[in-house]
């Protein structure tokens, strides 16, 4: 056995080494031939280490070294899966090129990069902010114990639709093989857009296949724990901490309700409407938005253009104030 670890993307495969690059921690499980035997990590967006469990880890662990011990002629999945824009290593894009020489590529840079490559070819699209989505989006919540078995499943849910139940036990989503979290959210990522994804489980020692359908946009959910998140462009140009409950209810504020304080750093754009350090942002003029900080930067970036002009309501001195912010166009 080898362990090795990465800590820089530099030089890495990209087509080899494909997982989520806005966690923390991810591991794989190789074949000496190079085969991808299985995966382990990955996350929701409440908590970084819900799936990070040692029983987890060991299941995972169990299911490689019995698929690694097959018998000959047995197939096993291909190790090798291609990137839409066919870059093999990160520093082959552009974007990269702006660091200085020898500095360390982060992993969720290589979300800046591809999205930054993927729009200076015009291919750029929606789906592509929503990498690796969570069972959840389709009706299912796993074990963090034992990653491949069903906790529950919504009713009416597409993965209800197709007749898994609590306690089935996954065994391939499509043609990759089901031993963790990240196995799923791999598969899902994979997956098309639309259309439907073949499930394999055992129930009471008895193997089920069916179809799961994909409803439009089944992809979304909460990216606002993504450091790869500020990259998406335009830029809201507010930022800061949020208000506390307690702080809310003193300015007379909904305790769900957007509300944070500005940093002590004012982008230009938010600088030159007029906003100062320290002014309570609370959202968009007209519009309820009950959400976090994060969540409000994530709400800006997808609802919004570069150029467009948004009329943001904020306190200072417990007076109510706006600012007609231009929304920036990301510069290189």
């Amino acid at each position: 056995m080898v362990l090795a670890r990465i800590v820089n993307m530099r030089g890495v495969d990209l087509r080899r080494f494909e997982f989520d690059y806005d966690l923390t921690w991810a591991g794989f499980f190789f074949a000496s031939d190079g085969t991808i035997l299985g995966r382990f990590g990955g996350r929701d967006g409440p908590s970084p280490d819900k799936y990070l469990t040692l029983p987890g880890l060991k299941h995972a662990m169990k299911s490689a070294i019995d698929r690694n011990g097959r018998p000959a002629g047995k197939p096993m999945e291909t190790a090798l899966s291609e990137t839409a824009d066919k870059i093999r290593h990160v520093e082959d894009y552009p974007a990269s090129r702006r660091l200085k020489a020898n500095a360390c590529i982060h992993c969720h840079q290589v979300y800046d990069f591809r999205r930054d490559y993927a729009r200076s070819k015009n291919t750029f699209t929606r789906e592509q902010i929503w990498v690796y989505p969570l069972p959840e989006n389709l009706g299912f919540s796993i074990d963090p114990n034992q990653q491949n078995r069903i906790t529950s499943v919504k009713a009416d849910s597409p993965a209800a639709k197709a007749g898994l139940k609590a306690a089935d036990e996954l065994i391939f989503i499509d043609r990759e093989h089901i031993a963790s979290f990240a196995d799923i959210q791999h598969a899902l990522h994979v997956a098309p857009n639309e259309g439907s994804i073949r499930f394999t489980w055992m129930r009471n020692g008895k193997r089920n296949e069916a179809e799961v359908d994909l409803p439009a946009r089944w992809r979304e959910t909460d990216i606002s724990w993504r450091e790869s998140m500020w990259n998406l462009e335009p830029s809201a140009s507010v930022y800061g901490k949020d208000l506390t409950e307690a702080e809310k209810k003193s300015l007379g504020l909904k305790a769900t309700q957007v509300a944070f304080r500005q940093g002590d750093y004012v982008p230009p754009a938010a600088a030159s409407a007029g906003i100062r350090k320290g002014d309570i942002i609370l959202g968009i003029k007209g519009k309820e938005l009950e959400m976090n900080m994060l969540q409000f930067n994530v709400y800006v970036r997808l609802n919004y253009k570069p150029g467009e002009k948004v009329v943001y309501e904020f306190l200072r001195g417990g007076k109510r104030q706006e600012a007609a912010v231009t929304l920036p166009k990301k510069t290189f």
